[in-house]
């Protein structure tokens, strides 16, 4: 009997106080997160405010004042501005320059990246070697790709290398630059863009066909499909769809902001100027103004924004696939 109580008051007996366990704060650890986040973060969302939001803003705010020759002007002119650069004239113009270089560029890079990404794909031997053959001009400076191309490929005399190859099979040299009818400078101005950018599109192109499940094609062969032009009709392609609109939407983006070869290729030529190289002669040149520059910057960024906006729309890009 007083064994059983013994261990019945040893079983409840309550056990010995240990150290306090203080109870965690609460929001200690989001606040840390918290000062992590603007750690990291706060030096780019600091450049990216002082180097692309500031001179955005400015830049709006000169597009209404008259801006010759200085930054802080005092005469409002309202949207005189965007009426004048909208009318029939230069930048009008350079719109109708990037619209036929864009539809050189645009059609010929998509097919030839995606041609080399179908070929560098089915290489069964030195594949990385000839990704990265066709990878390496990427890298490359567009001025000094475009200085080749004027200095040594396409320079109009009989000794470069484009005449050189035309004299093999008795043609006369021609002056591919100075030129204008028939206007030989567009064949520089693509090959060097062409060159420049084929291997970033194939890559991407690449990678996309490398997440195609073989099941596709190894279900489309039991039915009786024909590899080749049926099996790339109806399964490669339209498993590259999102791609496909992406890089279209890249090489629009791109010809927009065409600057490096027109300028350094053509420079002060008034027959071939895409609004990039407008503006810059007009906000930079002897003239320095700020305002129609200003106005004309904002112009050719509402029309990027709409393409790509409407580009989005027809394709449905950034929606879940069916």
């Amino acid at each position: 009997m007083s064994t059983t109580t013994t261990g019945g008051a040893r079983a409840g007996a309550a056990a010995p106080p240990g150290p306090a366990v203080r109870p965690r704060a609460a929001g200690r650890g989001t606040r840390g997160s918290t000062s992590t986040f603007w750690l990291f973060a706060g030096p780019f969302l600091a450049g990216l405010l002082l180097f692309v939001y500031v001179p955005v803003g400015w830049s709006l705010y000169l597009s209404f004042f008259q801006a010759q020759n200085t930054v802080s002007p005092t005469k409002f002119v309202g949207l005189s501005n965007y009426t004048d650069i909208l009318t029939e004239g230069p930048f009008t113009d350079s719109l109708w320059t990037f619209t036929l270089f864009a539809l050189i560029v645009v059609p010929l890079t998509f097919v030839l990246a995606l041609a080399l990404a179908l070929l560098v794909h089915r290489i069964r031997v030195a594949r990385a070697f000839f990704r990265s053959v066709f990878f390496i001009p990427t890298a490359c400076s567009y001025v000094v790709a475009s200085m080749v191309w004027k200095l040594s490929i396409f320079n109009g005399v009989r000794f470069g290398l484009a005449n050189t190859v035309l004299g093999w099979f008795g043609i006369e040299p021609i002056a591919w630059i100075g030129t204008v009818s028939p206007p030989w400078y567009w064949m520089v101005l693509v090959t060097v863009r062409l060159w420049l950018q084929l291997g970033f599109y194939m890559i991407l192109f690449l990678a996309a066909l490398q997440q195609i499940p073989k099941e596709l094609y190894e279900a489309a062969w039991t039915d009786g499909a024909r590899p080749g032009w049926q099996t790339f009709r109806h399964i490669t392609l339209p498993q590259l769809r999102t791609t496909s609109v992406a890089v279209v939407l890249l090489l629009l983006i791109a010809a927009y902001q065409a600057f490096d070869e027109f300028y350094n290729i053509l420079p002060n030529t008034p027959y071939a100027r895409p609004p990039l190289v407008y503006l810059y002669y007009t906000a930079l040149g002897q003239g320095q103004d700020f305002g129609h520059g200003s106005a004309g910057a904002l112009v050719l960024a509402a029309l990027i924004t709409m393409v790509t906006l409407l580009q989005g729309r027809i394709f449905g890009f950034g929606k879940a696939e069916s």
